[in-house]
């Protein structure tokens, strides 16, 4: 890598941003992309991306489903809440309004060795060259939001066509909760949300609301293991109860989840079905603290100092609050709230 010709071409998804690309390769059919001094290519099986480090690019190979469900996931989420990283080399640090990009930042051989790299970059920017290497990169009949039993191996092989409406899927802009006037609708076979094969015995019932005169608009509930049982993505918050900066973010889980998320806040889990077994890690360094199995009804906090991955052997709902108040982040990283909730 590093002496492909990259010409600019403006970014169909983001105006007035140019996205560094080269021409497709004639043996697979994809193109390469730079960012930076960061570049990415595929081949049949595997995602690779290099950067400079001591006078050599430093390349580093992930299988390709992998690297696009991480991405995906990256994107989808506008980067979230603090590290996404794509495995325990690459990934992204939401800067919130600015992105870090690295490789070995926080993976310990190659940190001690100089071999790591890390670059700042205008979100829009970054953004736009993620969205043109997911729309290139997703073949047909792959969707990397997917779980594995639900979608096909034509993520491998030469370039197949692309999955435009898996990857520009709209995260549900929920106001205030799904249902209400104007707000996010509720999910049914009608708007293309049928039960997911998993959740066939979750109750279909809605609860019956009966408002005093004048307070119709604002009572409101509705079914959440419903909602829940319909959706059609995995590892994918959907925002169901907004309370100023408090936000319910529940959501189902299959497999693993395709990031290693590092906290920038405390985020809480409350188990609501079947079990997940959480892998949790120091942020900086990577090394184990914890392996936790959550079962129905168990509820945890996941710290600010770390990060951590999940593994769900059967699809599972997983109820998470987050804490979206801005100047978060600033308070952990100065030592003025204490990256656990509780102490014992």
């Amino acid at each position: 890598m590093g002496d492909m010709n990259f010409k600019p071409i403006l970014s169909s998804t983001q105006p007035q941003v140019e996205v560094m690309t080269s021409a497709a390769d004639p043996t697979t059919g994809y193109r390469s992309f730079k960012l930076g001094g960061f570049e990415f290519r595929r081949d049949e099986y595997f995602a690779r991306i290099s950067w400079p480090a001591r006078g050599q690019r430093v390349s580093h190979v992930m299988p390709v489903d992998a690297f696009l469900r991480a991405m995906m996931r990256d994107v989808a989420w506008g980067f979230f809440y603090g590290w996404v990283n794509f495995d325990h080399v690459v990934g992204t640090r939401n800067l919130y309004g600015k992105v870090e990009l690295y490789g070995g930042r926080y993976y310990g051989p190659m940190k001690s060795a100089g071999l790591d790299h890390t670059e700042t970059f205008e979100s829009p920017a970054i953004m736009a060259t993620f969205k043109a290497i997911l729309s290139d990169w997703v073949n047909a009949g792959f969707d990397p939001f997917a779980a594995p039993e639900e979608t096909g191996k034509t993520v491998y092989g030469p370039k197949n066509g692309d999955n435009l409406a898996a990857i520009d899927r709209i995260r549900v802009p929920t106001k205030r909760m799904p249902g209400l006037p104007g707000d996010s609708p509720l999910r049914s076979d009608a708007n293309g949300f049928p039960i997911n094969r998993q959740f066939t015995d979750v109750p279909q019932d809605e609860p019956e609301v009966k408002a005093e005169p004048g307070f119709e608009k604002e009572l409101h509930a509705f079914n959440l293991f419903k909602y829940l049982s319909r959706s059609d993505v995995t590892w994918n918050p959907s925002v169901t109860a907004v309370c100023n900066a408090s936000l319910a973010c529940p959501t189902t889980e299959e497999y693993i989840l395709p990031i290693v998320h590092g906290n920038d806040r405390v985020e809480w889990f409350v188990q609501m079905s079947d079990e997940i077994t959480w892998e949790v890690q120091d942020k900086e360094t990577g090394a184990l603290r914890a392996r936790i199995t959550m079962k129905a009804g168990d509820v945890a906090a996941m710290p600010a100092d770390i990060r951590h991955q999940g593994f769900s052997p059967k699809r599972s709902m997983l109820f998470v609050w987050e804490n979206a108040t801005p100047d978060l982040p600033k308070l952990y990283e100065s030592g003025k709230l204490k990256p656990y909730p509780v102490e014992f």
